[in-house]
């Protein structure tokens, strides 16, 4: 560690380490067009999930069936998020792209053996366990529940729990081939996993109970199996193309692996604080009435539309990237890059966050508004959504931030940042559940502000280890962002008092139609405003659009 208030940077930046890197790693900077690939793709899945639940609305209703099948996907679900597309891939991914930096490809396709081999067991085993114990889990999960509800729930549990196991191997790969180089396939795999869920899942659905009752829950549950084998597979050519040839290897005690297990270890314990505190909302939603857990699932998931499109995209392009500009020692272009990651993040989201927040309930109207799930529902759906979108801009650079933490190896860090937000998790649902009776709407403004925090701290650590962060820079984007989108909330503010003011009843050609102009025009003042106060980011966008569309074929 230096002295003073210079950069600290992490004991493998060094000459030598320097010299283990192709000379223009020292060049690199953030692939936006990369990254713009991997926005579509995720968009694109993004967009087939949010379909999946306008069925599954639709057909279902917003009651306590979608509140057995949410809880029910949750469990196996959260795990995925803990082991394979939280700690296990981003340790996967920094140190197979270090690995191929510093040994070249055989050595990574070896070690990429090693990890799927003691990933298929680890969690195979854990799929068992969860399988027999799931009226247990059920029962700790979701306290709220009555008899007739958490049997359903757990039948689908132990059906759905097989699912961590494919979409675990499915990261795994994805980690493969971002490391290489190839991000589209990967980003449009869990397309794949959507479009099987629905297909299949209604399919089955229709054959069990055609008049879908709680028992075609059963065919959507199998369906969710068949989406994630889905995305699993179509994965696999792109791989062997580029050489792997997987043998199972037991051979464990490598230095790779070890590597890898020690950036999880810490990953684990902060991926798992999320999740306690994802379990814990999950929980006291359990006991708010029938719909609650659905209402909070489906704004969740048009949060994370903006959120895949711009955080997700970035946060994949970034983390390779970042982990061979500290191999090679170039921690001048890591600040400036992770900096420069973090301020097209803000771009892309802030306006994301002034139209969930302003149009949250005619857009959950007009998405989800059809078949059983009524008015009402769209309500109490769109409360959550508008506070959830408070914490959009923190979710989606914290997806850089925290990538850019474990390519320094500082992985403690946001350990350590995560027992905080448990704490301020327990205390702002107790504030805003309990003592100020808010409801979901409090879990859902709890989320969006621990986001925020967590975000804030890491931001702080992160400057005072690099010795800056260009903040002056991020202060000016941040000021001309916030003019243009004051401009984008009036119009907004227009449309929601002339044109969306009786939104529930509103026939669905005229409610979209207005929606759709007030997205558009609101979209274009504020491009407008944007470039009127010349948001150099917002040209470099630009710029990376016209590229693409001038691309032949």
């Amino acid at each position: 560690m230096s002295s003073g208030n210079g950069p600290k940077y992490p004991p493998e930046t060094s000459p030598l380490a320097a010299d283990t890197v192709a000379p223009d790693v020292r060049t690199e900077r953030l692939n936006t067009k990369a990254a713009g690939i991997v926005g579509l793709a995720v968009m694109c899945s993004r967009v087939l999930g949010l379909v999946r639940e306008q069925v599954c609305a639709a057909l279902f209703g917003g009651g306590g069936a979608m509140d057995a099948f949410t809880a029910a996907f949750r469990i196996p679900n959260l795990l995925r998020d803990l082991f394979a597309e939280g700690a296990l891939s981003t340790a996967f991914v920094t140190t197979f792209s270090k690995t191929i930096a510093r040994s070249g490809d055989a050595a990574a396709w070896r070690l990429a053996n090693k990890v799927a081999t003691l990933t298929l067991i680890v969690l195979g085993s854990i799929c068992v366990v969860g399988m027999v114990f799931s009226s247990q889990l059920v029962g700790a999960l979701a306290p709220g529940f009555d008899p007739q509800k958490a049997a359903l729930t757990a039948q689908l549990t132990r059906i759905m729990f097989p699912f961590i196991v494919l979409v675990s191997m499915a990261a795994l790969v994805m980690g493969m081939l971002n490391a290489k180089g190839v991000f589209g396939m990967p980003a449009m795999a869990s397309s794949f996993f959507n479009i099987g869920s629905i297909v299949g899942g209604v399919t089955l659905g229709a054959w069990i109970d055609p008049d879908f009752g709680p028992r075609a829950l059963i065919g959507l549950a199998i369906g969710t199996l068949f989406g994630g084998a889905l995305q699993f597979a179509v994965q696999l050519p792109a791989l062997f193309r580029l050489g792997l040839r997987f043998r199972p290897d037991f051979r464990w005690r490598d230095q790779g692996v070890n590597a890898i297990l020690s950036l999880m270890g810490p990953s684990v314990i902060a991926a798992s604080t999320t999740q306690f505190n994802v379990l814990v909302n999950s929980m006291f939603a359990s006991t708010l009435g029938d719909g609650a857990i659905f209402w909070l699932a489906i704004a969740f998931r048009l949060m994370q539309l903006p959120l895949g499109l711009f955080g997700v995209a970035l946060g994949t392009v970034t983390l390779p990237l970042l982990s061979r500009l500290v191999v090679a020692g170039h921690m001048i272009g890591f600040r400036a890059e992770l900096a420069r990651a973090m301020r097209l993040m803000f771009l892309l989201t802030v306006p994301s966050t002034i139209g969930l927040m302003m149009l949250a309930e005619p857009i959950i109207s007009v998405l989800y508004q059809h078949g059983k799930f009524d008015a009402h529902a769209a309500a109490q759906a769109g409360g959550a959504l508008r506070f959830y979108a408070i914490g959009l801009a923190g979710y989606a650079a914290l997806k850089v931030l925290v990538n850019a933490f474990y390519a320094l190896d500082r992985r403690k860090t946001p350990m350590f940042v995560s027992f905080l937000a448990v704490g301020l998790n327990l205390l702002f649902n107790w504030i805003f559940t309990f003592r100020l009776h808010w409801g979901h709407l409090g879990l859902a403004f709890s989320t969006g502000c621990v986001a925020t925090c967590n975000f804030l701290v890491l931001y702080v650590l992160m400057y005072r280890q690099l010795g800056g962060l260009e903040s002056r820079r991020m202060l000016i984007l941040l000021g001309k962002t916030a003019i243009a989108g004051a401009a984008l909330a009036a119009v907004c503010a227009a449309s929601s008092t002339w044109l969306l003011s009786d939104w529930a009843t509103q026939t669905f050609v005229r409610k979209a139609g207005a929606l759709l102009a007030t997205v558009t025009v609101g979209g274009l003042v504020f491009l407008g405003a944007g470039a009127a106060l010349r948001i150099e980011e917002l040209n470099e966008v630009i710029d990376a659009v016209k590229r693409r569309l001038r691309r032949p074929g």
